[in-house]
């Protein structure tokens, strides 16, 4: 068994959709970044490629390759997933929190654990998402960004599971 952590945060700003988990959510700002900027699944790409020892998103999917601007993190997730499969890794579990003062994200809880258990070929019992806020506190309380923490366990392929 190997155990990962992951963490990333993004400002906000208008004129960008704003997608969490691979969910687009309503409100009038969105993440700044390179691809979508969705902090949850950045989060948890890093905690699997950590938990698998093969370095971080930034080494995989750099800022400054073209081919990964504006991409859905759905893709990359999809991407880290058949990395771990090549390396004889599966996910066992993924517990994730967001940290956002704004919007609400309980509307979407159910929708973004679907996407993200969807999108790693796992049961939605093995993804567990919560969502904090920062209590008015630093950047996020600020509303100026959001972030988002991860761990996960990754266990070893066996007898052709997947």
């Amino acid at each position: 068994m190997r155990i990962g952590i992951g963490y990333d945060s993004h400002r906000l700003q208008e004129g960008r959709k704003l997608i969490i988990g691979g969910v687009e959510i309503d409100y009038f700002k969105g993440l700044k970044g390179h691809s979508d900027a969705d902090v949850l699944t950045h989060a948890i790409i890093d905690a699997l490629l950590g938990a698998a020892g093969v370095g971080d998103i930034g080494t995989h999917f750099p800022d400054n390759d073209s081919r990964w601007k504006d991409i859905s993190s759905l893709k990359l997730l999809s991407i880290t997933a058949e990395k771990l499969f090549v390396l004889a890794l599966r996910v066992h579990y993924v517990d994730a929190v967001v940290i956002a003062e704004v919007p609400k994200l309980a509307p979407y809880m159910n929708q973004i654990r679907t996407s993200i258990a969807s999108t790693l070929g796992i049961t939605e019992d093995r993804v567990n998402i919560k969502a904090k806020t920062n209590e008015g506190m630093g950047f996020v309380g600020r509303e100026e960004g959001i972030a988002a923490q991860a761990v996960c366990l990754l266990c070893a392929k066996d007898n052709g599971s997947t």
